[in-house]
């Protein structure tokens, strides 16, 4: 892999979930050895800190179709900016969540740099709900959604009317989706490559699927990388765990196929949850796979 500029960036929100704890997500990945493992890869690295997050407990959500829209917006327009300027410098950013929510002023920012990007999504569920369809109100299940044009309220003004290709968007690794989210998928440009297809085809084939669309005419490529698409077994510190998911190596395979293939521009890693967790074992977890994903090899 090419030696990068990595700035690092926390985010510790966690108003879009429903249980708290992903806000120390990003103290846990740091505390298990993450610069060392990058600068370990070749890669010179920039921790520029947390961006400023306020407690939930000191506001109230006014709507329960998008709890905590406004303090979700506020945090992700700064994000946005902050994400523009690192890659319009040829940084590459790696943001450290914090709920899934945050994704949106990542892939907000990314657009304002490059006007196709191809968007990699690991997660157990599909995130493409919108206010009118999703159950929870929980705006972590979201993000997707928004990033390509299908949700226009509030929670799309970071994107300024740039948008994601529907066409450039793949999953790896969906499990669990809401039904009015299903639906929605499957009229959708989206490819969904579900545990079924993990399973069926096996992850090295289905990263070669993947990369084949997220490269084609794409200026590049943001891997959002949900921990909880691992199974629970292997990373218990999830607010959202769901049964039958990726084991740890075939994790690692897809992310160090990526590296092999020199694809990525920018990643996140959202939904530790260290409350939940045993002794750090995921925060451990996510660092390592962020390495693989930037190129870090055991020999």
């Amino acid at each position: 892999m090419t030696p990068k500029q990595i700035s690092v960036i926390g985010v510790p929100l966690d108003y879009g979930a429903d249980r708290r704890g992903v806000d120390m997500g990003p103290s846990a990945i740091r505390y298990a050895g993450l610069h060392d493992k990058l600068r370990q890869a070749g890669h010179t690295v920039n921790d520029l800190g947390n961006i400023a997050v306020p407690v939930p407990e000191s506001r109230q959500s006014a709507n329960p179709q998008a709890k905590y829209l406004d303090e979700i917006v506020k945090v992700n327009r700064v994000l946005a900016r902050t994400i523009e300027k690192l890659a319009g410098e040829g940084q590459f950013p790696l943001v450290l969540g914090g709920d899934h929510s945050i994704a949106m002023g990542t892939i907000a920012g990314l657009l304002r740099v490059w006007s196709k990007i191809g968007l990699l999504w690991f997660d157990a569920h599909g995130d493409f709900n919108t206010e009118k369809t999703s159950p929870s109100g929980n705006v972590h299940g979201m993000p997707v959604a928004v990033a390509c044009g299908r949700d226009q309220t509030d929670l799309a003004v970071p994107f300024k009317g740039h948008y994601v290709d529907e066409a450039k968007i793949v999953y790896v690794g969906v499990r669990t989706l809401d039904p009015a989210e299903a639906e929605a998928l499957r009229q959708s440009s989206v490819t969904v490559f579900s545990m079924h297809e993990v399973d069926r085809y096996g992850m090295r084939e289905v990263m070669a699927r993947a990369m084949d669309i997220l490269t084609q005419g794409t200026d590049g490529v943001h891997l959002s990388f949900d921990i909880d698409a691992l199974d629970p077994l292997y990373a218990p510190g999830s607010g959202t765990p769901f049964n039958g998911g990726l084991t740890d190596r075939e994790a690692h395979l897809a992310l160090e196929l990526l590296a092999e293939g020199d694809v990525l521009t920018s990643m996140e890693m959202v939904e530790v949850n260290p409350i939940l967790d045993e002794h750090n074992r995921t925060g451990r977890l996510a660092a390592n796979l962020i390495a693989s994903a930037l190129g870090h090899r055991i020999i």
